[in-house]
């Protein structure tokens, strides 16, 4: 818990309705984040065979005072020949969205992977014209490395995302 009363916590089987809204309906996901229909009961599987955490990727809810208010992800990434980093992303509920709760959620997903996995990197990305997650990546303690260009293919186009990190050296943990 922190000091905004935001909070990750693992995801219960009672979540999966508003997780599959997330996910698979348009306007609970928002502009940046639908991509399409796709298996409904992708995530109830997934859930049922790892709980939604896992070796190489996972998802935790984030709450504000027991509220769900949406969820963050991650998954391991390859960056060389031995080396990965976590690649990570969030979803709010329209609602949740433009509070800072999900730069708060941002923040401690990162020392939550730093504090539980050897991991040096976690990266996100986000599209270029997503002003508004770039503004809570920065300052969620993310910096900006640059543009990818033509990275996302999203509503018929393909579309530039900004990368951006935080390095285990870049906070104060253990």
């Amino acid at each position: 818990m922190t000091e905004t009363g935001v909070a990750l916590r693992p995801v219960y089987e009672d979540d999966l309705p508003m997780l599959e809204a997330l996910t698979n309906d348009p306007r609970a996901a928002g502009t940046f984040e639908w991509h399409g229909w796709h298996d409904p009961h992708f995530l109830r599987r997934r859930w049922a065979e790892t709980g939604m955490l896992a070796a190489d990727n996972g998802m935790l809810m984030i709450e504000l005072d027991g509220q769900r208010l949406g969820f963050v992800s991650w998954h391991k990434t390859r960056t060389g020949s031995t080396s990965y980093c976590w690649n990570a992303g969030l979803v709010l509920i329209p609602e949740a969205r433009g509070h800072g709760y999900g730069t708060e959620a941002q923040r401690l997903l990162v020392r939550y992977l730093f504090a539980h996995t050897q991991m040096n990197r976690v990266e996100a990305s986000t599209e270029a014209g997503n002003l508004a997650e770039q503004r809570s990546l920065t300052k969620a303690g993310f910096t900006r490395e640059g543009v990818l260009r033509g990275y996302g293919f999203r509503d018929g186009a393909w579309r530039d995302h900004v990368l951006y990190s935080v390095l285990r050296s870049d906070l104060d943990v253990g």
